[in-house]
C-alpha cells in the first residue's frame, strides 16, 4: 500500500484493482499520489446458474450487462453471442469492453445506472421480451423489478461474487492517524460497505472527516449518505469522470 511518489497528499482508491489498475493509473497521470485500498474483490459464482442460462441463450431476446465483471464472466463461457441477441449495457466503460470484444451494444442509457437502464427500455419497449441479466451476487433487484414492470420476463443469475477483500487494516489506520489523506474515491456501494466494515465505524468516520469523498454515481453516493456523508458525484459515471472530478475537487478545496 505504499503510495507512488507524486506531489501532494494521497488519494485512496477503494475499487477492486491492482497497483497499475485503471483508476489508479488515471489518478497518477493527473499528478496525484495514490493509496490502493481495494475494499472488495470479485470471485467466481458459486453455482452454475449462469452456465445453465447461457446453454439456452437462444431463448433470450436481450442480455443486460451492468459491469465489466459480468462481461468477463459471460465471455469466458460463451465467447460469441448469437446475432439475434440484443445487448444492453450500463455505462460507457462496460460498453467499451463489449465493443473491444467485438460485440455490438444495442442499448446504452444516457444515465449510467439501473434507473437509467429501465427508462431506456421503457422508451425502447420490452413487453414480452425475455431478458437475461447476469449480475453480481450483491446486485439489487432494481433492474429485474423495473423491467418486469414493463412487461419483460427477466432471468437474473449470479455471474460473479462481490466479497470483502483482505486489507492491511493496520496500515490503513496508520495513514488515517496522520491526517494527510486528501480524497477517497468510491466506485460501488459495496466498496463503501466493506471499507467501513474493515476499518470500523470510528476510523471510517475519521477518514471521511479529513478527506474529500468522491462517488462514481448516485447509488454509491446514496450508500455514503446513509452513513452521514455527502459525496461529490463524478462528472460522468466512468473512471475517467471519477478521476477528473477528484482532481477538480482537490484543486478547489480550501
Amino acid at each position: 500500500m505504499t503510495p507512488v511518489s507524486h506531489g501532494g497528499a494521497p488519494v485512496v482508491v477503494t475499487r477492486a484493482e491492482a497497483a497499475d489498475g485503471a483508476l489508479s493509473t488515471l489518478l497518477r497521470n493527473l499528478g496525484l499520489e495514490v493509496l490502493l485500498w481495494p475494499a472488495v474483490r470479485m470471485s467466481p459464482a458459486r453455482d452454475a446458474s449462469l452456465e445453465q442460462a447461457l446453454a439456452h441463450i437462444d431463448d433470450f431476446n436481450w442480455i443486460v450487462f451492468a459491469s465489466r465483471h459480468a462481461v468477463a464472466a459471460v465471455i469466458s463461457l460463451l465467447p460469441r453471442l448469437p446475432e439475434s441477441l440484443r445487448v444492453a449495457a450500463i455505462g460507457q466503460a462496460t460498453a467499451q469492453i463489449l465493443k473491444g470484444r467485438g460485440l455490438r451494444v444495442d442499448l446504452l442509457p444516457g444515465l449510467a445506472n439501473a434507473a437509467g437502464l429501465v427508462d431506456a427500455f421503457a422508451l425502447e419497449g420490452c413487453a414480452g421480451a425475455r431478458i437475461l441479466y447476469p449480475a453480481s451476487s450483491r446486485a439489487l433487484p432494481t433492474i429485474s423489478q423495473g423491467l418486469s414492470q414493463l412487461g419483460a420476463r427477466v432471468t437474473q443469475v449470479e455471474a460473479y461474487r462481490t466479497e470483502a477483500a483482505a486489507l492491511d487494516v493496520g496500515d490503513c489506520r496508520a495513514w488515517i492517524s496522520r491526517n494527510v489523506i486528501s480524497a477517497v474515491t468510491f466506485a460501488s456501494p459495496s466498496a463503501v460497505i466493506e471499507l467501513e466494515r474493515a476499518l470500523g465505524e470510528r476510523d471510517f468516520e475519521r477518514l471521511l472527516e479529513q478527506a474529500a469523498v468522491v462517488a462514481i454515481g448516485p447509488t454509491t453516493a446514496r450508500a455514503l449518505a446513509e452513513r452521514g456523508r455527502t459525496a461529490v458525484l463524478a462528472e460522468s459515471a466512468t473512471l475517467v469522470g471519477l478521476a477528473n472530478t477528484t482532481l477538480r475537487v482537490l484543486q478547489t478545496r480550501p
